[in-house]
């Protein structure tokens, strides 16, 4: 336990930790949407923030909540009226971002593209306390957000016209799921990096889905599995010096490929003979009304023996 002795080590597990919890917390809905690579995408626009945040001096971080906030509601807006065309103007955006972001880093007093190489893969050993406040506050943000409102988003997630039938404000929902998951990117941008976000939002859900069948059970092992590969690839990268984005990553692949390759067994023995039937032998419908004493007859009325 010789890393605890370091404090970025210290800020670097605990960031990891907040990411691992809030990351898969709203992963879980936009798996459920098919929208698993919306997080990719979101990561390109914060990118522009990034470069804003060095451009005025000041934290990247919020800069980057700012402007992916701003791009998931443009995504919604054409998600909503782009129809046809709508994923040429998705392209634009995400394109448009990830140049906007070398642009502006090179207008910016002694910036270059190098000082985006931490943003786009992540550098969880440089989280500073600043950083790690903004960090603890989002994810807090985030996960009151997935928590308080699971119902209501679990319901314009599976079907968004029964969801308006019953009176939910569908467009307002999924405006704040848009923005929180443009949050969860900003907040887990130091630890995966922007390029790598979309994986650890998704493969810890997808992971748990292969053995579990309920939403609640799903979301509380997909933020299970999250925490388990964020905190343990951020440690495997201090002792084997290497990238803890790409290592967290790494094992989360890792984990789903064992957990999918488990789900066939666990469904044998779900579907064993006997598993959950009631005890004693099964009876025809005969033999349980002579059993219980009574027989039906035609014409409805019952005769007791």
């Amino acid at each position: 336990m010789e890393l605890l002795d370091y404090p970025f080590m210290q800020r670097a597990l605990l960031a990891a930790l907040l990411v691992g919890v809030a990351a898969p917390a709203v992963g879980i809905y936009l798996v459920q949407r098919r929208q698993a690579i919306m997080g990719d995408g979101l990561g390109h626009v914060a990118l522009t923030g990034v470069a804003l945040g060095f451009l005025l001096n000041t934290s990247p971080v919020w800069t980057a909540v700012a402007v992916a906030s701003l791009g998931s509601v443009a995504m919604e807006l054409i998600r909503w009226y782009g129809r046809a065309r709508g994923d040429v103007a998705l392209a634009m955006l995400f394109y448009g971002g990830m140049a906007g972001g070398v642009m502006i880093i090179n207008l910016s007093p002694g910036g270059s593209t190098t000082d985006l190489i931490s943003p786009l893969f992540g550098s969880v050993t440089t989280v500073a306390p600043g950083d790690l406040v903004a960090i603890t506050v989002l994810s807090v943000l985030v996960l009151a957000v997935c928590l308080g409102l699971r119902r209501q988003l679990f319901a314009i997630c599976q079907d968004e016209e029964f969801a308006r039938v019953t009176g939910l404000p569908v467009r307002l929902l999924n405006l704040l799921l848009a923005v929180t998951a443009a949050v969860t990117v900003t907040v887990a941008m130091r630890v995966v990096g922007l390029l790598l976000v979309s994986a650890l939002m998704v493969l810890p859900v997808a992971a748990a889905q292969q053995i579990t069948r309920g939403f609640a059970t799903t979301l509380a092992l997909a933020v299970t599995s999250g925490v388990l590969v964020a905190v343990s690839g951020t440690a495997t990268s201090f002792y084997a010096d290497v990238p803890p984005g790409a290592t967290i990553v790494l094992l989360a692949i890792a984990l789903f490929t064992v957990l999918a390759a488990l789900a066939p067994l666990l469904a044998r023995l779900r579907a064993r003979p006997g598993r959950g039937a009631p005890k004693g032998p099964v009876l025809s419908r005969e033999a349980r009304e002579e059993q219980e004493g009574s027989r039906e007859v035609p014409g409805g009325a019952t005769v007791v023996r």
